[in-house]
């Protein structure tokens, strides 16, 4: 339990050095006292750590006996030996159990038997006069990868008063956290302290050091910084940028002093190869800081292997290990390694060069140009000397001021560093996620490397093997929403993003084409064949042409890279106290308990983030004072200002340690109440694994049943979409067993690929690309043939048919597919014979266009027709991926064409043909009304396998005109799909901005914004989630709810107004709450049956309940009731949704299993005025107000059909007010409508259920 417990800067401090015994013996039987040079067996002589007072018993059994930790003196004796201390795999805690010592432990996971060696890793000498001290830094890590840091200071003091000889001692500070420079800082004040005080005070004084370190806790992460004085020096721990990051607090240039940018990333390639490094310089400090540096700036990828940045001169046999490693040595080990050990990296840091233990040079593959010409190019423009940059400064006359300049000077360094080395990995990795298949998490590793340029190829062959791609691979998998995804994100070119829109073509454009061919590094290899993978739909692609392009670009603009630090606050810890008693530390924590009660109320209505880790640090505090229900108190606070840092392990521990009186006092206050509700239900729920598995993607070695050919085609990429997938089965099992064999299975991908890299080899004329759409792709390309217009070859584009003329290369252009009227089989004589040709007529063309394709002309008919339906489709109904399915459609037609190579083959592609097919079996034609109300349809589930139901739909309000690179300030669409996922479109350009925020797991049911720019959304699980609409988080989540959320509302009439807040759930309860302190401020409670949703309309609320409609006055109680009318009521039928409109007087309903209206008088609730009925509709799901009319979501009716079958089923009804008549009728989707959204009265939205899943964007008049 003792990692549970809050964390604190100090784990031991460990002096190490030879005992005065030792030194004493060895000065005499050394002949004329001559010590110089001679080397000494380093010994543990004092270990101390926390706790440093005594407690009452009851508390230290509650507060450190979890942890198994004692007060630890350990003193040596002359007869026990150094290894006595401890091993190297120690648990808890390590006991000499020798007679005559004293009961010793030492914190978990501290390894005393190395430390001395460590401590001294170039020996222990005596000199013949006073050295300057020395620092040096360690890092270790144990069989689970967890790592502990030490800072060593060494100096020496006479062997006793009196003498010439001087004895080194090693003073190490042992922290769980790499506070690398404030531990220096520390060690710095004690030295002050040290040089001044007796041999026989220097225990005492070292113990009063560690005391205090033992009382500085660490900061939370996020943007607050701790600060704490030791004489003579202020002392400042920088936090973690966020749970996932590890604490930076090094000089990050260091690298940049030492190697010019080739080196470096030559250094930053073998650690990605994971090669056996060996770092070496004549300065022991050096050694780990450049280590540290290096693994930071390969984040978020983490070193898996055996990292030891200090070998002493006794360990150098670890350097034979044979697996890879990180290790540093002392330079004048530098020959005798290169010497004995082979295929060793050395990394020599004093003169910045890199070689191998064979040769003066790396043979190694290199970090691909591109993103290492870009890194290059970064470094130049990088300040890393602080001089330099200070030199126009007056000169600082305090001590703490100049430290505080420095300080700030290297947080934005580092900053711009890590920004840098960020950069420098996405583009290294940039594309991985298009070869991702969550679903099953498969990366397809052959065709990420076929995107890859010739020359680079090596080096992702070596990297993909690695143990480090294998756990970034798991994150990406996770969708784990880090710096890498979101500066691939925001680096991505328009391309890709307009890509992600219509679920990625999957050849290169005619922008890329003309990319790659002004494009130096690829000019010479444009006939070169490619492969690439086939994008899921939806998965945006990197194309390797496009890659350079990419970076060309980021270096110019770099958006990303020019984004300040964030602002950090800093927090002043108070003063030591001056004596370590227990009354002592007690008034200290009281201290500081005031002072962060204090910080907590000024940022109270302000600043969430930073309440959130004063009430962290606080509760933390509370802990350690055993003040339980205090630490609860701040610990359930961060549900509502940061779940992120919600210490969840802790929390635990301390409702599980409340005693008897402290559960009664719990049980009294609401919510302690349900924060210990909370930690009982989750630690009831059964253990789930997560999956955290990686495959490569393998041809299948045996027959296939649907099932498993659904999932081995989405594993491969070739198609995400289910319904398509099954559509493919059947067309290779035409006529035959219901299963795919694997033989066939391995053509059928073969010639997929195949067509893929034929594709990649076309080479269009500048004068045919100067007629294309930039976005266009050539998809499919005949034989050269005889047509009409001349000899050519036919060549298919997302949009049109055209003919690059044989001889000197031209277009024609054939037929926009939106203009064909109609496509036709005929013959054509050519000497004794027909041919069989294709027929095109082309509306606005008197001339047919005809071309002999002789073998090829049933194919061609098949997939000219599917385009032109699919094309016909999307056009009416605003939606373009009915003609990205029906490109899928075509290009597995091509494919099942070219495997099967049967007489059937003809038969078996026209399965594929689903658009041409349903186009003779529904009706086309979209009504009138509805194709001119309709603006565009939009897919939230594009990368899924199947669609998904929106449950609800949010517009916020940005604006329009905005240089934010990240679209912050764009208007925004918000998406509520199934199992808490939440989607998120630019509502600008209606690209996605956001493709998961995982908000619970279960159903949403409302959401609400707010103008502190937050989303409030309402869940089935009782909970209240809210999102930042800046950062795209949730973390913060209102749990005083005890059943489903079902509504949310606020007072439009001042919107700045944070008192007026509402939300319901089903059974009854209404809160109001504090938008900005987020604290409830009245409650109430409503009998009904089943409270679905609330209104609020001239400040008095509405409330939608399953058998009425009640208002209610402003003190909760209800002022009057419309009742479900009997007829209704005898169908079991149940109220829907309802609108007020409050200067008319009337009151509109809907129900759920009856397809009318019903409108009321709000003066008279005993019956409607009036009841109009939906011609078409079995029921009324949602209703909403815009400008004065009524638009209204229907039900549809019964009928079976599958996604994007073109069957319109249900309706959304707009209605005049004034006349009680339905204005439109709009054929809306293929299943019912479930809500509907307003943007700023000029568009409207409806989203449906799953069988239909999309969003239809409607046109207010």
């Amino acid at each position: 339990m003792a990692d549970h417990l809050p964390p604190a800067l100090l784990e031991a401090c460990v002096v190490v050095g030879a005992s005065s015994e030792k030194l004493k013996e060895v000065y005499q039987s050394t002949p004329n006292g001559t010590l110089e040079h001679l080397l000494l067996e380093p010994e543990v002589l004092h270990v101390l750590a926390p706790p440093f007072i005594s407690r009452p018993q009851a508390e230290n059994e509650v507060v450190r006996s979890h942890g198994k930790r004692r007060r630890s003196f350990l003193r040596k004796k002359r007869e026990q030996p150094p290894p006595a201390a401890a091993t190297p795999n120690q648990g808890g805690g390590a006991s000499e159990g020798r007679g005559g010592s004293e009961d010793v432990s030492v914190p978990k996971d501290i390894d005393l038997m190395a430390l001395p060696q460590l401590c001294f890793p170039g020996g222990l000498q005596v000199a013949n006069e006073q050295r300057d001290e020395e620092f040096h830094f360690l890092v270790f890590t144990d069989v689970f990868g967890n790592k502990t840091h030490g800072v060593v200071m060494q100096c020496y003091r006479p062997l006793w008063e009196g003498t010439s000889f001087f004895s080194a001692y090693s003073f190490c500070v042992i922290s769980k956290y790499p506070y690398f420079t404030a531990l220096k800082d520390c060690l710095s004040c004690l030295l002050i302290q040290l040089r001044t005080c007796r041999l026989s005070d220097m225990e005492e004084r070292v113990k009063e050091f560690a005391a205090k370190l033992a009382l500085v806790p660490i900061p939370p992460p996020g943007q607050l910084h701790l600060m704490f004085t030791l004489r003579p020096l202020t002392i400042v721990l920088p936090s973690r940028e966020d749970k996932d990051h590890p604490t930076v607090d090094l000089d990050l240039h260091l690298p940049f002093l030492c190697f010019r940018p080739q080196p470096l990333l030559q250094v930053l390639s073998c650690l990605l190869q994971e090669q056996r490094v060996v770092l070496f310089s004549a300065d022991w400090a050096r050694l780990t800081l450049v280590a540290e540096s290096l693994l930071l700036f390969l984040k978020p990828l983490s070193w898996q292997h055996p990292y030891v940045p200090v070998l002493a001169r006794g360990m150098l046999d670890f350097l034979m290990a044979p697996t890879a490693f990180l290790m540093g040595c002392h330079l004048s080990h530098y020959e005798e390694v290169a010497a004995e050990t082979d295929d060793l990296i050395l990394i020599n840091i004093d003169n910045g060069s890199v070689s191998t233990s064979c040769s003066e040079t790396v043979d190694l593959p290199e970090i691909p140009p591109p993103a290492a010409d870009c890194f290059t190019q970064r470094c130049q423009s990088l300040h890393i000397h602080f001089e330099l940059d200070q030199c126009h400064l007056a000169s600082c006359t305090d001590i703490n001021e100049q430290r505080a300049q420095k300080r700030a000077w290297q947080q934005n360094r580092n900053h711009d560093i890590q920004r840098i080395t960020l950069e420098l990995i996405v583009n290294i990795f940039r594309g991985v996620n298009s070869h991702l298949n969550y679903e099953h998490r498969v990366f397809n590793s052959e065709e990420f490397l076929k995107t890859r340029e010739p020359a680079e190829q090596l080096f992702y062959k070596k990297v993909l093997e690695t143990h480090i791609f294998h756990f970034f691979l798991k994150d990406r998998l996770n969708r784990k929403m880090d710096n890498f995804t979101r500066m691939e994100l925001s680096t991505r070119s328009v391309m890709h993003k307009m890509k992600a829109m219509v679920e990625v073509p999957r050849r290169p454009t005619m922008q890329e084409i003309q990319a790659r061919r002004n494009s130096s590094i690829i000019e010479n290899k444009l006939n070169k064949r490619l492969g690439m993978s086939l994008p899921n739909l939806g998965d945006d692609q990197t194309i390797s042409f496009q890659r350079n392009t990419l970076l060309t670009r980021i270096i110019m603009s770099d958006p990303a890279l020019r984004m300040p630090p964030k602002p950090v606050k800093v927090f002043k810890l108070p003063d030591f106290p001056a004596s370590l008693s227990l009354h002592s530390v007690q008034s200290y924590y009281s201290e500081l308990i005031q002072q962060l009660s204090r910080a907590i109320f000024s940022v109270q209505n302000e600043n969430s983030t930073q309440l959130a880790r004063f009430y962290y640090l606080r509760g933390f505090i509370n802990t350690l004072c055993s003040r339980r229900l205090d630490a609860l108190s701040d610990f359930q606070n961060l549900q509502k200002t940061d779940t992120a840092i919600f210490p969840t392990q802790l929390v635990t521990w301390l409702v599980d340690s409340l005693h008897r009186d402290e559960r009664r006092q719990a049980d009294r206050r609401p919510e302690l109440k349900r924060l210990i509700l909370k930690v009982k239900t989750e630690n009831e729920k059964p253990l789930v694994q997560p999956d955290d598995h990686v495959k490569k993607f393998t041809l299948p070695q045996k027959c296939l049943h649907q099932q498993e050919f659904v999932r081995c085609v989405q594993e491969c990429g070739i198609v995400k979409d289910i319904a398509t997938i099954h559509r493919l089965f059947d067309a290779l099992t035409d006529g035959q067993q219901k299963e795919v064999d694997p033989e066939l299975f391995r053509v059928f991908y073969t010639f997929w690929k195949e067509t893929e890299v034929e594709a990649q080899d076309v080479n269009l004329p500048s004068e045919v690309i100067d007629h294309l759409d930039n976005s266009e792709c050539v998809y499919k390309l005949s034989s050269c043939v005889k047509t009409s217009h001349g000899v050519g070859k036919i060549a298919m584009t997302q949009k049109r048919l055209f003919l690059l003329t044989e001889g000197r290369p031209g277009f024609l252009e054939i037929t926009k597919f939106r203009d064909i009227q109609e496509v036709k089989i005929a013959s054509a004589p050519f000497l004794l014979v027909r041919i069989p040709s294709l027929r095109i007529q082309t509306s606005g063309r008197t001339e047919m266009f005809e071309a002999n394709l002789k073998t090829e002309t049933e194919l061609w008919n098949l997939v000219v027709k599917e385009m032109w339906a699919g094309r016909k489709m999307a056009d009416q109904h605003k939606d373009p991926q009915y003609m990205t399915q029906a490109l899928t459609n075509v290009l597995l037609m091509d494919a099942v064409m070219g495997c099967l190579q049967t007489q059937r083959s003809i038969s078996a592609a026209s399965k594929l043909a689903y658009f041409d097919k349903i186009k003779h079996e529904v009706p086309m034609m979209v009504p009138k009304t509805t194709s001119e109300t309709l603006k565009h349809k939009i897919n939230p589930s594009l990368d899924l396998a199947e669609p998904q139901t929106v449950h609800v739909l949010l517009y916020t309000p940005g604006q329009l005109t905005c240089d934010d690179s990240d679209g912050e300030m764009n208007p925004k669409l918000w998406v509520a799909l199934s199992g808490g996922r939440v989607v998120v479109f630019d509502a600008a350009s209606w690209s996605m901005l956001q493709d998961s925020i995982q908000v619970g797991e279960s159903q949403l049911n409302c959401m609400l914004g707010l103008v502190q720019e937050q989303v409030w959304i309402g869940s089935q699980d009782s909970v209240i989630y809210i999102i930042d609409t800046h950062g795209m988080t949730c973390n913060k989540q209102l749990t005083e709810h005890r059943h489903e959320v079902t509504g949310l509302t606020v007072d439009t009439r001042d919107q700045y107004n944070s008192q007026q807040t509402y939300s319901c759930s089903c059974d009854g309860t209404i809160l109001q709450w504090d938008s900005s302190s987020l604290k409830v401020k009245r409650q109430f409670h409503l009998n009904c049956d089943h409270l679905s949703s609330i209104q609020i309309h001239d400040g008095k609320l509405w409330c939608c309940c399953r058998d009425s409609i009640v208002e209610l006055k402003k003190s909760g109680t209800p002022h009057r009731r419309m009742a479900l009318p009997d007829d209704l009521r005898s169908m079991l039928s149940s109220f829907s949704s309802f609108i007020v409109i409050p200067e008319r007087g009337q009151l509109w309903t809907g129900c759920a299993d009856s397809g009318e209206l019903c409108l009321w008088q709000t003066n008279n609730h005993r019956r409607p005025l009036k009841r109009i009925s939906l011609t078409g509709s079995s029921g009324v799901t949602c209703m909403i107000r815009v400008k004065d009319q009524i638009w209204v979501g229907c039900c549809g009716g019964s009928g079976v059909g599958g996604q994007c079958d073109g069957q319109l089923r249900s309706q959304v009804l707009v209605v005049d007010p004034e006349s009680h008549t339905v204005a439109k009728e709009l054929q809306a989707h293929s299943d019912s409508v479930q809500t509907l959204c307003s943007a700023e009265d000029r568009y409207v939205l409806s989203g449906s259920a799953q069988r239909d899943g999309k969003i239809a964007i409607w046109k207010v008049e």
